[in-house]
């Protein structure tokens, strides 16, 4: 939904079409900008018992953390739409 939105879509009408909330949509473009450094990303406060290295290498995990959670999110959503609209529940759904 990202690269919809960049390539122009509208949030709002993505939100209709994937039963989503458009903010949702919004605040996932905002977080995909500052993974991939379009935004700025504000460092974690300096703790004077980390080492240079183990700063960088929180920043980086940090990121990636990020980045895993949205993508776990978004496939969530589309998860739930492509079972809405093929009538298949995933595995583990009761369908009640």
């Amino acid at each position: 939904m990202v690269e919809l939105v960049r390539a122009g879509r509208d949030p709002t009408d993505l939100a209709h079409v994937f039963e989503s909330a458009s903010q949702t949509i919004q605040n996932w473009g905002a977080e995909a900008d500052r993974i991939e450094g379009r935004r700025e990303v504000k460092p974690p406060p300096a703790d004077p018992d980390l080492t240079m290295t183990e700063r960088d290498e929180l920043v980086r995990l940090r990121r990636e953390n990020r980045q895993l959670k949205l993508e776990r999110d978004i496939l969530s959503c589309a998860t739930a739409w492509f079972a809405r609209e093929t009538g298949i529940l995933p595995s583990g759904s009761s369908g009640s």
